[in-house]
């Protein structure tokens, strides 16, 4: 049987969530236009150049010590791939965005945001939902 589209690009989100060598989570992101077409991808890992984590400079609670991490995440890394921010229309995540990428993800033009599983931030769906925007888990 053939997937909706939501159920589509979350498995995509999650086949680059793959790529993530991050210890405490694997994250994938992709951005998508209204005809449906990949504007971005991204997942979560060290900025170019710095070295690939062999163990979390972070407490292993979930959401907590973001700052002191060295990975950059799956949504900026598709926001960087992406030629340009008012074409996306849905975000689609294997875990909803942390407060941080909600604040990047509101200068564009997306209208959705489907992901997964729930990030431990409650603030980010406030923020997004704050201002008409729709947050959907599937």
């Amino acid at each position: 049987m053939r997937p909706t589209r939501d159920q589509y690009f979350i498995s995509m989100a999650q086949l680059v969530a793959t790529r993530s060598t991050c210890l405490s989570r694997q994250v994938g992101c992709v951005l998508v236009n209204a005809r449906s077409h990949v504007v971005g991808t991204g997942y979560n890992g060290p900025a170019s150049g710095l070295p690939h984590c062999e163990r979390c400079s972070r407490e292993h609670q979930s959401g907590a010590g973001l700052d002191v991490c060295p990975a950059t995440h799956a949504e900026t890394n598709a926001l960087l791939q992406c030629r340009d921010v008012y074409q996306i229309e849905t975000v689609y995540c294997t875990d909803s965005p942390c407060s941080h990428c909600i604040k990047l993800l509101l200068n564009t033009s997306a209208k959705t945001i489907i992901f997964h599983r729930q990030y431990p931030h409650e603030l980010s769906k406030q923020l997004w939902e704050s201002v008409g925007r729709n947050w959907i888990q599937l």
